[in-house]
């Protein structure tokens, strides 16, 4: 029988083992009351490990590396600060895998949960995705229920049964850090845009990027959402008539996602409709899933493209920025999908630490390949489209050329006619 602990009377080391893995929710997904409280509690714990995803909450401060050992899938948000330090691990794997990887070593799942809609059972509130199979594998499940998270519907249900510990709070849902496009990412929106038809289903990315690609959104008709990721920019479309997941299957009329980052509109929408489904990871990023969606569209974003198309959107300048991710999950998806279009997005070109112009598009990658080059599907900068797809390796250099930055190319040229690509 689940155990009602007020936040106040809740002491971890009664239940917590020296040397056991914690994992939560990411980013507005984190519950935040317990992740305080492993932060004040963590030297009466005997050394605990812990899985965390985006970071947005203060768990993830270096100063608490002096208890907790930090892993990672990514080295976005907050999780910059232990990656700077040193103390942060990263587990190199495609979202399509964390279900296995996790359930293996996860022993103490913390949730934030809101109210469910039936008696007896809750809502995943913002994140399904690779918790919900750690509800069946972790040794101990302390939820926290926030009464001011939305109770979004699920494609699975959590109820009381599979809670050992519940912790009753109220409090503000954290909202994702504000982006605002620049001059670069509004070019390179307005060229994904042009390339999406009506009728298309979506994933896209957090960050100031993908959300101006949606903003170019508003003529298109009866688009779709599957996305790893729901964001307001779907929100806005949703309002404004444009996504209606009209032509979608399968689950027509609903958006599916596996975690939620957005503001009071979207936690609104979640909460007050069934327009939107949260899903676990093995129905968001499934090849056999993606694979059966006409006219899945998936928008990612990259660190750098070699000439072959070989992708790098995990390290720069020898530091751990991005992840591996579901990148290429949802392009093998896409490209897989009868009408489907992968997309990679980025800047031609960035400054470097010195001030100086420094290629996207590069002769050879200088961090590792997180998308092979026989996944590269369209790629896309403030330059233009190089579509790959079935391109040879000449073509593919000529094509990538022409979208980087018109100062760099001839450098670039060179460089292709030395690998005798040109």
């Amino acid at each position: 029988m689940v155990r009602v602990i007020a936040p106040e009377a809740l002491v971890l080391a009664d239940h917590i083992r020296p040397g056991e893995t914690l994992s939560w929710g990411q980013a507005a997904a984190e519950p935040l009351t317990l992740t305080e409280a492993l932060s004040a509690q963590r030297h009466d714990l005997g050394g605990v490990k812990a899985f965390t995803g985006i970071g947005w909450g203060r768990i993830t401060d270096p100063a608490h590396a002096d208890a907790i050992r930090f892993t990672s899938y990514c080295g976005t948000g907050r999780n910059r600060l232990l990656r700077d330090a040193g103390a942060l691990d990263i587990l190199p794997v495609h979202y399509s895998a964390f279900e296995a990887a996790l359930a293996r070593r996860v022993d103490v799942l913390l949730l934030q949960l809101a109210p469910g809609r039936r008696p007896g059972c809750y809502s995943f509130g913002l994140a399904c995705e690779y918790l919900w199979p750690l509800v069946a594998s972790a040794r101990l499940i302390i939820a926290e229920v926030n009464d001011q998270v939305p109770s979004t519907p699920a494609s699975v249900v959590i109820s009381e049964d599979d809670i050992d510990i519940l912790v009753p709070t109220s409090r503000p849902v954290p909202e994702p850090p504000r982006a605002t496009a620049d001059a670069t990412q509004a070019r390179i929106a307005a060229h994904v845009a042009g390339l999406i038809p009506d009728g298309a289903v979506l994933q896209v990315g957090l960050g100031a990027l993908p959300a101006a690609i949606l903003d170019r959104l508003d003529g298109h008709r009866n688009l779709g959402v599957h996305s790893g990721l729901f964001v307001d920019g779907f929100t806005r479309l949703i309002e404004k008539g444009v996504i209606d997941n009209s032509r979608k299957i399968p689950d027509p009329g609903i958006s599916v996602a596996g975690l939620i980052a957005g503001t009071a509109m979207t936690h609104r929408l979640c909460h007050e409709s069934d327009m939107v489904r949260l899903a676990p990871t093995s129905q968001t990023h499934a090849l056999s899933i993606l694979a059966g969606i006409k006219g899945f569209t998936a928008i990612n974003s990259a660190l750098e493209v070699d000439l072959t198309g070989q992708v790098n959107a995990e390290e720069i300048d020898g530091r751990y920025v991005g992840a591996v991710g579901g990148g290429t999950d949802f392009a093998r998806g896409a490209a897989a999908a009868e009408g489907g279009l992968p997309i990679i997005a980025l800047p031609s070109a960035r400054r470097g630490r010195d001030g100086s112009l420094v290629s996207s598009i590069v002769p050879t990658l200088n961090g590792p390949v997180s998308l092979a080059r026989a996944d590269a599907g369209v790629i896309v900068t403030e330059e233009g489209v190089a579509d790959l797809r079935g391109a040879s390796l000449s073509e593919r250099a000529g094509r990538l050329i022409a979208v980087a930055h018109p100062e760099l190319r001839e450098a670039l040229a060179a460089h292709a006619r030395q690998q005798y690509l040109l």
